[in-house]
């Protein structure tokens, strides 16, 4: 029996019209290890904005109901030429009940079960997920476990990641997001020193509340001399960044340099040989990523995404890292919402315009059927 309901579709043309809207489907029949989820929740990330809305002029989109059209203006719009015509879902993740199972063992076992899972597509009312990528949420709702995912496993991901490179210490630019709260407590957790980069000193309070040892505000006038003693104390040579353009990482690079040229014993022109590792995770800032090398040579500079981490971390610590979060869903791993809205809701100028600035703290939350 066909299934049918509401889907959030962005199409992008080649003249940089962006149409995002809701459309009514059928959805196929789930096969193998497959699942039909009925979502009722999934969450706004940073992840899904750039499919979601890009660089486009949301300001002066023509808004309906259940639609905006909207400009992507160059050079954005040259950067995306590969989705140029293709009618693209959009959601990582969310959270819902399996109401239907291709013929696996795995998919069967799910039926009545809420999950959460990252199927591609989850501002729908219906999903098809792989069972294997489906987390059983036991007694937690949906909006416990709908973010049970991108940004938990992004948290223990880092945590692992620095542990296998032998760093006892990291450093997180954007300290009082939902991922950064889970950072701070993992780490506190994990026995992990951790400097915490914020802009407002309500940040600053919110973290130390949560444990949080080293924060600094970037907003003070001696956040350099702040940031170059947390980075002492801790050691932290290795640090994530969502942010990507401008010069955030820049800066903690620079803060590193000093530290490591104050403790060398002998001076080198070429600067200090303390390994300094910095990741980007997010495109908070499209522009360009700024860097200015005066911080010696031994320094690097990388890309980290989340599922190509799972695929080199093997199954046995992609199995402890689930275990983890579902064990910890409304303590450790948990999110708060700014604002719950229906699909049509989202696409609303007033909405769009507000999870669009992807400030800190402010994530929405979408229930597709309410």
């Amino acid at each position: 029996m066909a299934t049918t309901g509401k889907q959030l579709f962005t199409t992008l043309e080649a003249d940089g019209t962006l149409t995002v809207a809701i459309e009514d489907v059928t959805f196929p029949d789930p096969s193998g290890n497959q699942v039909l989820v009925r979502m009722e929740a999934a969450p706004i990330n940073p992840s899904d904005l750039a499919i979601l809305v890009g660089g486009a002029d949301v300001e002066n989109a023509s808004y309906s109901s259940g639609k905006f059209v909207a400009t992507v203006p160059e050079p954005a719009n040259a950067g995306s030429r590969a989705r140029h015509g293709l009618k693209l879902p959009a959601g990582n993740e969310g959270a819902g009940t399996v109401v239907a199972a291709g013929d696996g063992d795995a998919a069967k076992a799910l039926v009545g079960q809420r999950v959460s899972c990252v199927p591609g597509n989850a501002y729908s009312q219906y999903c098809i997920a792989d069972a294997a990528m489906c987390l059983p949420l036991g007694d937690h709702s949906a909006e416990e476990g709908a973010s049970a995912f991108v940004n938990p496993m992004t948290a223990l991901g880092f945590v692992e990641n620095a542990k296998a490179d032998g760093q006892d210490a990291i450093l997180h630019t954007v300290g009082a997001s939902n991922l950064g709260q889970m950072l701070t407590r993992i780490c506190k957790e994990d026995g992990i020193g951790l400097v915490n980069i914020v802009r407002k000193d309500s940040q600053v309070d919110l973290l130390e509340k949560l444990g949080s040892t080293h924060v600094v505000n970037s907003s003070d006038d001696d956040f350099m001399k702040h940031l170059r003693a947390a980075i002492e104390d801790t050691g932290a040579f290795y640090g994530f960044d969502p942010v990507g353009g401008g010069q955030t990482v820049d800066t903690a690079f620079r803060a590193m340099e000093q530290v490591a040229v104050k403790q060398m014993t002998e001076f080198s022109r070429y600067g200090s040989t303390q390994p300094k590792r910095m990741f980007i995770y997010g495109r908070l800032d499209t522009g360009s990523t700024v860097l200015t090398p005066s911080y010696g040579f031994g320094w690097t500079l990388s890309g980290w995404l989340l599922f190509p981490f799972l695929q080199s971390a093997g199954q046995d610590i992609v199995t402890r890292m689930r275990k983890r979060v579902r064990d910890n869903l409304t303590t450790t791993f948990a999110s708060h919402y700014k604002m719950r809205v229906n699909l049509d809701e989202m696409l609303t100028k007033e909405a769009v315009m507000d999870y669009r600035t992807m400030k800190t703290g402010e994530k929405y939350l979408v229930t597709p059927w309410s």
